[in-house]
């Protein structure tokens, strides 16, 4: 039996880096895991969600998903299971499905009230059933949780989790009952788009809380034990979840934002083969369990840089120092300036672009603390929106109109509500 699965996540295709556009990027990364796909002999693709940046993708973002799509279809990788994250609109998604479908392509964009619309049973070219996927996409609220007036945020965290739990739980047992019913010993892969317990971030990473009000961070406890493989996404970060080899995030292929510069960004390989070798050294129900319970080789397959970004932090000295090291190795490095000095610096940008004057390297951000310490709380000359998130400037609107501080958790609270009902909002549904 040979099963080889690649699972990635988090593309973010359209998303800006301060203004910078980065389609040249994304194309390079879907024409580097393209051949990935063909070099590796990878059967399985499967895309746990966020494979666009907004729930309106422009048309250059539409291109470059399709035409990867397209091409992996023509490769001899036999499937591809893509569901949605919190950042995808699930009809957006869900539009081409039926026509992708004959591709071999299953798409999943919303959470289904019928779990058989979630169980995949995937076969080969000969209609054998060869891999049976729990293509769990992300689930909202309103798909998982009734609201209740007068209910706590620990009631609702807890009908949150409830909801996730029975959610997975559900389609999980029709995965089992289907894998009885077919009298194969094949492996259930499920796929997923939330926030582990104890899932690792990076600040400045774009990562949002999925559930305002609630950190509803799930445990690897309310997945089902029948789960081989689980493929989440959401968090870009490469990691394990509770230390599980075989419950992993494959984390962002590009790095999101400059606090990801020096991360090393990987997919994930996962080989289901059991050996004839191997079998022959164990004997009567042994090998029976081996094969029901199935434990994948992992290998992490490191993505190329397409695009240098590089964080520059210290005083002037420190910093132009690091630029004149970039500019002899003739870097194209996209750069975040961070002063940190003692000395008031006024004209720090005009510095700044003297001193890349004739490389090719590109200043997309400087944060000036020094000028932020001394003009506290106020938006200054150095300072922009994009050093802000939505929650900095309401905190900013309160200060600035002088709201009691009693009354601001509560104004606050309110406000996030109404910004994840935006997030959660499908802008492509009539």
């Amino acid at each position: 039996m040979s099963m080889k699965i690649l699972h990635s996540s988090d593309w973010h295709i359209g998303r800006t880096l301060y203004g910078r556009k980065r389609y040249e990027e994304f194309e390079a990364f879907l024409n580097w895991l393209a051949d990935t796909i063909r070099q590796n002999e990878i059967d399985a693709l499967l895309v746990a969600g966020d494979v666009f940046d907004t729930s309106a993708p422009s048309n250059r973002a539409q291109e470059l998903y399709y035409r990867f799509l397209c091409r992996v279809a023509a490769l001899p990788c036999r499937h591809i299971v893509v569901v949605a994250g919190n950042h995808d609109s699930p009809s957006f998604l869900n539009a081409p499905k039926e026509l992708l479908k004959a591709l071999d392509i299953h798409v999943v964009g919303n959470a289904s009230e019928v779990p058989e619309d979630e169980a995949l049973v995937l076969r080969n070219d000969q209609d054998t059933p060869e891999l049976i996927v729990c293509a769990v996409p992300y689930l909202r609220d309103r798909d998982i949780r009734t609201a209740e007036a007068g209910e706590s945020i620990e009631d609702k965290e807890l009908k949150l989790i409830e909801g996730i739990r029975s959610h997975y739980a559900a389609v999980a047992a029709l995965a089992e009952q289907k894998r009885k019913e077919l009298g194969t010993d094949i492996p259930i892969v499920a796929m997923g788009h939330l926030f582990a317990a104890g899932g690792q971030t990076i600040d400045g990473d774009g990562v949002r809380e999925l559930y305002v009000g609630s950190l509803a961070h799930v445990t690897s406890g309310i997945f089902p034990p029948c789960f081989n493989y689980l493929a989440l996404g959401h968090l870009h970060v490469p990691q394990k979840v509770n230390g599980s080899e075989t419950i992993r995030y494959s984390g962002s292929p590009l790095p999101m934002g400059f606090g990801e510069a020096k991360q090393q960004k990987s997919v994930v390989i996962v080989d289901f083969r059991i050996s004839i070798d191997e079998s022959e050294e164990l004997t009567g129900g042994d090998v029976s369990k081996a094969i029901n319970n199935p434990q994948p080789k992992i290998e992490l397959l490191p993505v190329p840089v397409f695009q240098k970004l590089e964080r520059v932090k210290g005083d002037w000295d420190g910093i132009s120092s690091r630029i004149l090291e970039l500019s002899a190795t003739d870097s194209q490095a996209w750069i975040e300036v961070i002063y940190e000095g003692d000395e008031v610096i006024g004209d720090l940008r005009e510095r700044l672009e003297t001193a890349i004057s004739g490389t090719q390297m590109e200043i997309l951000r400087v944060k000036n603390n020094r000028i932020i310490d001394r003009v506290l709380g106020q938006i200054h000359e150095e300072e922009t929106l994009d050093d802000l998130n939505v929650n900095d400037v309401f905190e900013r609107c309160l200060a600035a109109h002088d709201i009691l501080e009693e009354q601001r958790p509560e104004l606050l609270r309110a406000y996030q509500e109404t910004i994840s009902s935006l997030y959660e909002d499908d802008t492509k549904e009539l």
